[in-house]
């Protein structure tokens, strides 16, 4: 079983993302099931996502950031951001991060 964790950077602003919402999706038999949700702290984390270890698997994790950067009043492109990855064995630790900006956003795997 693994573990995922995840923070959002405003790169625009140069700081973390609070209160973003995001959840987590399982692609079971063809059907996305969402299995958790939160919403980002003060330094942009949500570091125990769920407190069930994740299994071997399809998953997509999404980030409200429409709604983020309409709270700091600021026009945005994307509604959400969204990464769809696979968790190809038991056992890890999955840090995915959001990379924000109001045209834009990229993830990459951290540590």
């Amino acid at each position: 079983m693994s573990q995922l964790s995840t923070h959002i950077l405003d790169t625009a602003l140069g700081k973390p993302a609070a209160d973003v919402v995001i959840y987590l999706e399982h692609q079971i038999a063809g059907n996305w099931e969402r299995i958790a949700q939160g919403v980002t702290d003060a330094d942009g984390r949500m570091k125990d996502f769920t407190s069930e270890q994740l299994a071997a698997g399809r998953y997509r994790l999404s980030a409200e950031i429409g709604s983020y950067f309409a709270k700091t009043h600021r026009e945005s492109l994307y509604p959400s951001a969204q990464i769809d990855f696979v968790i190809t064995q038991n056992g890890g630790h999955y840090h995915l991060p959001f990379l924000i900006s109001p045209w834009s956003w990229s993830t990459y795997r951290g540590s």
